[in-house]
């Protein structure tokens, strides 16, 4: 551009000073544009993207946690409030982008608070939450309803860095509400799709979960299993799934159907991702708890006869080698 052109015209009175004063500040504006991403602008490519690869963009400075939340909600809206409608996810979390930004500052400052620091997952709606989202079940009757604590995984969660990216769609009270129901289908969120084949069974209950992950829409999800609610939408939906040992992850704050089997679990698109989610969760009392629980088990059930003290003895070695 002829800037010299532009200031001699100013003088000779062949260009109005407004325009000239306008052209001045579009040059600068436009500088200063350059040198600066709008928000949302980044080019991420969430397609099979793993906790590895985002902790290497990290920190390679190839984009911020701010710019990969927002990539996520954009997929989300592109995806399943439109589009497809997969319907996989009832409410995402007005806060997120918020903590993202946090996090960016204490990642900057080198504070790195654990292994899931920035990285999005998902909680299937019977799990409580202490913010600006509700905990429904997918159920109509809990509608406005919001937890006046945290469950203990997602304390365990947000101590390790993640940002809780919204809440999973689900069978409504995880399918236990009558004898006929449709997986993936809530009074609040309507049916949850398969994003492989719409029209094919997505499974459940943690069906919201299972597709969110399968559909790139988060890096992980927690579900919740009392017979199959994890390893069912894990296998329909092509994804990873932990259906941990009951009480390896606390069920405080999680709405309840049996006291004997339910228990939360990781999904992830790998099982490397779906390994360290699962250890982030684990309540490390119970490695010691629950062997030494076994024992005194063992002590009281079998008879303290002479033929049976041998077994008495071989399961104590077997307990006492499982606790190191």
């Amino acid at each position: 551009m002829n800037y010299y052109g532009i200031v001699r015209s100013v003088f000779k009175g062949k260009l109005h000073v407004s325009i000239f004063i306008s052209l001045i500040i579009l040059v600068f504006t436009s500088c200063e544009s350059s040198n600066h991403e709008p928000s949302g602008s980044v080019d991420i490519q969430l397609e099979e993207i793993t906790i590895l690869d985002i902790r290497e963009s990290y920190d390679n400075e190839e984009y911020t946690i701010t710019d990969l939340i927002t990539a996520y909600i954009n997929r989300i809206n592109t995806i399943d409030d439109n589009g497809p409608t997969l319907n996989s996810i009832i409410q995402i979390n007005p806060d997120a982008l918020e903590i993202a930004r946090q996090l960016d500052i204490e990642m900057k400052n080198g504070k790195i608070r654990g292994p899931l620091h920035g990285i999005p997952v998902l909680l299937k709606d019977n799990i409580d939450t202490r913010d600006n989202m509700e905990t429904t079940a997918g159920s109509l009757a809990l509608k406005g309803s919001h937890p006046l604590n945290d469950s203990y995984l997602v304390t365990k969660l947000r101590d390790a860095g993640a940002i809780i990216l919204g809440k999973a769609n689900l069978s409504e009270w995880a399918n236990f509400r009558g004898e006929i129901s449709s997986s993936g289908w809530s009074g609040v969120g309507g049916q949850t799709l398969n994003p492989y084949v719409l029209d094919r069974n997505p499974c459940g209950s943690s069906s919201g979960s299972g597709v969110a992950v399968s559909a790139n829409l988060t890096v992980l999800a927690i579900g919740t299993e009392t017979n199959g609610s994890i390893v069912c939408p894990s296998n329909n939906n092509g994804i990873v799934g932990i259906k941990p040992t009951v009480g390896l992850i606390s069920r405080a704050g999680i709405i309840p159907i049996s006291f004997t089997q339910d228990t939360p679990g990781p999904m992830a698109r790998t099982l490397y991702d779906a390994a360290i989610c699962l250890g982030s969760m684990v309540v490390l009392i119970h490695l010691i708890t629950r062997p030494l629980i076994a024992m005194v088990r063992l002590i009281l059930i079998i008879p303290s006869s002479s033929k049976r003290m041998d077994l008495k003895v071989k399961g104590l070695v077997c307990i006492l080698s499982l606790m190191g």
